[in-house]
């Protein structure tokens, strides 16, 4: 911390720079401020412009407020790389306590654990009000199945989605999840799922085009590490040069949780994905199902690695990253999963409420 100040904050910018903030706070406003990191900002003088919008402000400042403030107060013609008045409001909170980083909490890991996908979905919800209510403190969970089936957004219709015949014919069933997004064609190994449990001041003052990129960028590590160079495509797609391998959704819970999961293809059967999911079909309809096919560029082909392995990479790199520990699911939290399970996600009342 620069002498002087009584605030510190730290933001590195998802593909761009560090900002940093130093901050006095005084009486319960910000009496002065100090902005530096390796970003760029051009002319030079921009820089008092900064440290000037942000003196004066409350110490309970909102993000919009700072970020407001910092666009109102650059000289016409100030350019920020790397950097922009969001990025400044984020610091800004972080340093006024407002807003979280990753090391300011104990992450735990919860390696799979294989149960039906209903449970898998059902413990989801059970999980995020967890962390809600500050019985658990932010975690990762992987997944694991030995069922099918199609996992539909909290939005979606199921009519529109899911050809009915062909899913019963394929054993495959309906869930719907409690979070927004496309479906997932989920088979036992077939995908590599995660979710994320943590408290929304770490995303503070995101947007969900934002946070996506910001919360996946371990997994872009990991990725990276076994060979497969992936990047997040707006708004909530992972690709490769070959194609999309993967999407995320995310759902913001009343007591400050956010849940965010994420999909990856590792050795899907496209052709049966595209007989039972109704809008793959729309999508390529003016392609045909074999140039649909070879689109499909999953993590088997691209890693050649076992799924397990892949696992086994993702939760080292996020371990190692977060120094989070292993964690593990108590009887009474599976049984209540078990019990949400049968009594919402199992049920055509919660499945069918977009037809």
């Amino acid at each position: 911390m620069t002498q002087g100040y009584t605030h510190h904050g730290e933001y590195k910018v998802v593909g761009g720079k560090l900002v940093v903030a130093d901050l006095l706070v005084q009486d319960g406003a910000i009496t002065a401020a100090s902005i530096n990191g390796d970003f760029f900002l051009e002319p030079d003088e921009a820089l008092y412009d900064l440290n000037d919008a942000l003196v004066g402000l409350p110490a309970t400042v909102e993000h919009s407020a700072v970020r407001d403030a910092v666009n109102a107060g650059l000289r016409e013609g100030a350019v920020m790389f790397g950097f922009d008045a969001d990025a400044v409001a984020r610091v800004v909170r972080r340093a006024l306590g407002h807003a979280t980083t990753w090391a300011d909490h104990a992450w735990e890991v919860l390696g799979p654990d294989t149960m039906p996908i209903v449970e898998n979905v059902a413990l989801d919800e059970v999980l995020a009000r967890q962390v809600a209510a500050g019985t658990r403190g932010p975690t990762l969970r992987l997944w694991d199945w030995n069922d099918s089936a199609v996992i539909i957004g909290s939005f979606q219709s199921v009519q529109n989605e899911v050809d009915a015949q062909s899913a019963a014919e394929h054993g495959i069933q309906v869930v719907r999840r409690i979070s927004g997004g496309g479906a997932m064609f989920m088979e036992a190994g077939n995908c590599i799922t995660y979710s994320l449990y943590l408290p929304s001041s770490l995303v503070d003052g995101m947007s969900f085009a934002d946070s996506y990129p910001f919360l996946d960028a371990w997994v872009m590590e990991a990725l990276a590490s076994i060979g497969v160079k992936a990047h997040y495509k707006p708004l909530n797609d992972i690709a490769t040069e070959a194609g999309k391998i993967g999407g995320a959704a995310q759902k913001r819970l009343a007591g400050g949780v956010v849940l965010h999961h994420v999909t990856m293809s590792y050795d899907i059967d496209a052709e049966k994905m595209l007989q039972v999911l109704r809008i793959g079909r729309e999508k390529i309809s003016d392609k045909g199902i074999a140039s649909a096919v070879k689109r499909v560029d999953p993590l088997k082909s691209q890693a050649k690695m076992g799924r397990a392995e892949i696992i086994s990479a993702m939760i080292d790199t996020f371990t190692r990253r977060y120094a989070a520990t292993a964690g593990t699911v108590d009887e009474a939290t599976r049984q209540t999963a078990r019990e949400l399970a049968a009594t919402k996600f199992s049920t055509p009342e919660w499945t069918a409420r977009v037809p």
